[in-house]
This record gives C-alpha cells, structure tokens and sequence, in this order.
C-alpha cells in the first residue's frame, strides 16, 4: 500500500473526524445518519488506497463527478451569487425544472446565468429529472439569452447533466431542434459567455448551453458526447463494459485541456468538490470571475468571430 501524501493526509484525518463526530452525535440524539456516515467511511476508503501520485482512471474521475453529496449549481450560486432572481417558462408550453436561469451578481458582476440542476435529494431530483431538459428548458435558455443581449449581461452557464431528457414526449416536442436553435442562438450572443462543467457534461443537453467564448470544467467532472455506460451498450452491447468505454472516449478534464476543447481545468479540494463545498465554490468563483474580467475587454464583433472560430476549431486533426 502506499503512502498518503500530506494533503491526502490532512483530507483524511478531517473525514476520520467527521465520521466520528456524527456516530457520537447518532449515539446521543438517536438520528438515523447511517447514510451520511455509510457515504463518508466509504470516502476515507477510496482515498486510504489512491494512488501516491494522484493518478486515477478516466472511470474513477467519471464516478467523482457522481459522488453523493457533490456540490449542484444552486450550492454554487448560494455561495457566489447575490440578487439572483430565476425567471420561469418558455412563452409557450411549460417551466423547465432541470433548467433554472435568471439575473443576477456573480461576485458582484451583473450577470445572466443559465444552469443545469440535479437536485439534491431524491424528491427533488426526480422533480427536475436529474437535471435532463426537455425542449422547454432549453426554448427557456434562448430567452434568457435574448435578454441578455437587451441588457448587456455577460452569460455564465454551470454545465451538469446527463444528457437532455430521452422520453418520448420530449421528442413530440422538438427536443433536438430545440437544442439546435440553442446552440445557434448562443453563438450568436453579443456579450461574453463562460460556461463551466461542474459534474457531468453529457451529449447534446450539455452543448446546447454549452457554446461560450470560454469553456472550463472542473478537475473530476466528464464532457462528452455520449455517456460512457451509454457508449459501452452500442460497442459491446453491455453497459457493465463502461470503464473501458471511458478510457476510450477520453473524457475528463486533462483529456479535454490537451485536446483544446476546454480552455482551463478548475481544481477541487482533494478527494473531490463534494468534500470542501466552500473551497470548490472559491476555486469556480475566481476562474469563472478572470475569464469574464478578459473578455469584457472584446467587442461584440469580436466575442461573436472568437466564439464561433473556437468552435470551428474543434475537431482538427493531421494524418502521418
């Protein structure tokens, strides 16, 4: 076995007194905090045997990003924005739940953010479909895009889904034209957009809000075009092949920073964002801030010719 390094160390010791302090309080109260302890040792196991390097597999990192408890865009904004206001529906069928966005101040700034939301807790987790859009929530995105361009907002997008929602009524409802049109209207934006992956990154439903200036995700969350469990099933015809599907799709953040699909790795506290909420919202805050302090200094002509050559860039490769 190895030997933990400093921070891992210190990480450890803080989890090994967590677990301690919720079976003592267990003991006295009498709560049922089974889950929260059972989640915990589980946490102080995985990294009692990382590797000393850090070095972990493109599944592991994919499991990272859906560790229980990982902070969601409203833990984020709870930390980060002020003022926000979320404006609701489309202007002609519904309100989308797994797609909240509105005004607010990010550390201050005015923006318009749009964000992907999971949920918390299974009741509300099933309420917003584990952060899957229908074609609403992204009919949504497009008009908060407009009046982001009415009033000069800068776009800030937090990025955490699966993929947009797969069931039939979605599709009876244009789900992917919609998040076609989200896609074009979004490089058409005249302010500056910064869009960051804060879990899972998945297919077309990340994408479609997905088209900024910048785009960043954070250490141990995946972006791709297709789900790993979801690529296993087609190539192998057996979802349980996904480790293997994920190194095959390289996907996590190094992987993207070294292909030019993202421009900057966001790091998390050690062992993961969901371990030090407060320290993984000051690492977001002050990326997302410096790319939007950088950007406010192009003119619309220049943020719309910059957006659409990054992504016209993506893709490019030579043959030997």
């Amino acid at each position: 076995m190895t030997t933990p390094s400093t921070d891992l160390k210190a990480t450890l010791k803080k989890l090994e007194a967590r677990v301690h302090d919720l079976e003592v309080t267990a003991r006295e109260t009498g709560q049922n905090l089974d889950s929260t302890i059972h989640t915990l040792r589980a946490e102080v196991e995985r990294l009692r045997t990382a590797p000393a390097n850090g070095v972990m597999t493109r599944w592991e990192r994919v499991q990272l990003a859906r560790a229980p408890g990982r902070p969601t865009a409203h833990d984020y904004t709870e930390r980060l924005v002020t003022d926000f206001t979320e404006l609701h529906g489309d202007r002609n069928f519904a309100d989308d739940h797994a797609l909240i966005g509105g005004p607010g101040r990010w550390q201050g700034r005015p923006v318009m953010l749009l964000m992907q939301q999971k949920g918390r807790d299974t009741k509300s987790r099933v309420r917003r479909r584990f952060g899957m859009s229908n074609p609403e929530g992204y009919r949504k995105a497009m008009r908060l895009m407009d009046l982001a361009d009415k009033f000069g907002l800068p776009v800030v997008c937090l990025i955490d889904t699966p993929g947009a929602y797969p069931g039939i009524e979605a599709e009876e409802r244009g789900q992917a034209w919609a998040i076609a049109e989200s896609i074009q209207r979004m490089v058409r934006l005249k302010v500056p957009a910064v869009c960051a992956v804060i879990g899972e990154g998945g297919s077309g439903g990340a994408l479609a809000i997905g088209v900024g200036n910048r785009v960043l995700i954070q250490e141990n969350a995946w972006y791709s075009v297709i789900s790993p469990e979801s690529c296993a099933a087609i190539l192998w015809r057996d979802s349980a092949q996904a480790p293997k599907a994920a190194e095959a799709l390289k996907l996590t953040a190094p992987d993207l920073l070294e292909l030019g699909i993202v421009e900057e790795v966001i790091p998390e506290p050690v062992g993961g964002a969901h371990l030090d909420l407060d320290a993984a919202a000051a690492a977001l805050g002050e990326v997302v801030s410096r790319h939007l302090d950088e950007l406010s200094l192009l003119n619309e002509q220049e943020l719309k010719a910059q957006r659409a050559a990054r992504f016209r860039a993506l893709g490019a490769f030579t043959e030997s």
